[in-house]
């Protein structure tokens, strides 16, 4: 039995604001070990962005991010530093 090659990926552009809030939280993947946990917390960071989540705080405990050697406050200021530097 064989498997297949998995299916092809588009990026999203470097400037859209997807790209840039995967990019944030990916530069602190110290904190995050786990690839889906950066892509789960990613994903509800990119829908406060466009108006339709909750801010990084409570963010954090919804996306169940396993968190290794900070606090869901720190990390949480250091999320919203970096996502208000986007929305300028």
């Amino acid at each position: 039995m064989s498997t297949l090659q998995p299916p092809f990926t588009k990026e999203f552009p470097a400037d859209s604001l997807e790209k840039q809030v995967y990019s944030i939280v990916e530069n602190y993947k110290e904190y995050l070990p786990i690839d889906n946990d950066r892509n789960r917390l990613s994903f509800y960071l990119y829908k406060y962005m466009i108006n339709e989540g909750e801010p990084p705080l409570m963010s954090i405990p919804y996306s169940k991010v396993l968190l290794n050697g900070i606090t869901k406050e720190a990390l949480a200021e250091k999320l919203d530093a970096d996502l208000e530097k986007i929305r300028k």
